[in-house]
């Protein structure tokens, strides 16, 4: 009797068990298929949530009907990981970023995002009324300096000052910042440099930015960019 007991008891942790575990993420790139449980529709992006191969899990594309039931393909699929929606006031531990195969497969969710807060952006302060000092201490870079060495400061540590020309905020969870400081040559693009942060700022405003250079990274939609600096904080 108690080794049926013993079993039983084994059976019902591994089938508890097997409930609770979430679904696997899909690596980058991969082509996920899968039943729609659940659909949220924001202002110009639409959440949902699928069964598939691995489990449950969450995605999310540019803004399209999908009925609930209905079988999806997602392709191009970006994992992210303790993703914030602030329309939806929801942490998703794990969701995918993808283009719904047959719905405008040529703009993935990423790219549509950062089009659509592109098309906003009012001109840029021209480069010529800029004169900001290079900022002090470890890792300070001008602009133009990390621009220029990008490929030997990939991956590591830099601090920037300069005045924010552009800036858009909660673009794929971050806000996003656009600084110049006079140095570098707007016809190789040496005198502008993207920097992600979750830290806010108004166009007009001198920060000093620390952060994590990154290259050649892809959003999709055309826009790319071969040096930003990443995972910013802001000073003034």
């Amino acid at each position: 009797m108690k080794i049926l007991i013993a079993i039983g008891m084994t059976l019902v942790t591994a089938l508890a068990c097997a409930v609770d575990k979430p679904a696997a993420p899909a690596p980058s790139g991969e082509v996920v298929k899968g039943s729609v449980l659940e659909v949220k529709d924001v202002e110009s992006y639409t959440y949902l949530r699928l069964k598939t191969k691995n489990g449950e899990t969450w995605a999310a594309v540019g803004k399209t009907p999908v009925q609930q039931g209905s079988e999806v393909t997602l392709e191009n699929v970006t994992v992210m990981t303790n993703f914030e929606s602030k329309t939806l006031k929801k942490t998703f531990p794990t969701i995918l970023f993808a283009n719904l195969a047959g719905k405008g497969a040529n703009a993935s969710y990423a790219g549509n995002e950062v089009a659509a807060a592109h098309a906003g952006l009012t001109k840029s302060v021209d480069a010529g009324d800029i004169r900001v000092d290079k900022a002090k201490g470890a890792n300070a870079r001008t602009i133009a300096e990390i621009v220029g060495k990008a490929a030997e400061l990939k991956d590591k540590p830099v601090l920037v000052r300069g005045k924010v020309v552009k800036f858009n905020a909660e673009i794929m969870g971050k806000n996003w910042v656009h600084l110049r400081d006079g140095s570098g040559s707007a016809a190789d693009g040496s005198n502008d440099l993207l920097v992600t942060t979750a830290g806010t700022a108004k166009v007009g405003d001198v920060v000093t930015a620390q952060g994590v250079v990154h290259t050649n990274a892809d959003f999709g939609s055309g826009y790319t960019y071969k040096v930003l600096v990443e995972e910013a904080t802001l000073q003034p």
